[in-house]
């Protein structure tokens, strides 16, 4: 499997929302799914300049199925309409193969 830890400034969750219901159903097409999603009310130590308040893992069974899905054109529509109007900022804490 592979996993990204990611942190996210969420500026919008009504919208935010619309956006993971919109792309959950092409990323179980490349077997993806969310293993933890928290909503952060405080960081205490942070390696970036941003804003984080959104914390989760996305996790896909390769590497090749995540870049897949990333490149996906019907996914970055999804992005473009939803994801791009409710996320400030993105950081990928993490990407790393599990067990």
């Amino acid at each position: 499997m592979f996993e990204y830890l990611v942190g996210l400034e969420v500026t919008n969750n009504q919208i935010y929302t619309q956006y993971r219901n919109a792309m959950t159903p092409i990323l179980k097409q490349y077997g993806g799914g969310f293993g933890y999603d928290f909503v952060v009310s405080e960081v205490l130590k942070s390696a970036v300049d941003v804003p984080i308040n959104r914390v989760f893992t996305i996790v896909f069974p390769t590497k090749q199925n995540a870049d897949r899905f990333f490149s996906d054109d019907s996914y970055l529509a999804v992005k473009a309409e939803y994801f791009d109007s409710s996320v400030a900022h993105t950081t990928i804490i993490a990407g790393y193969e599990t067990a």
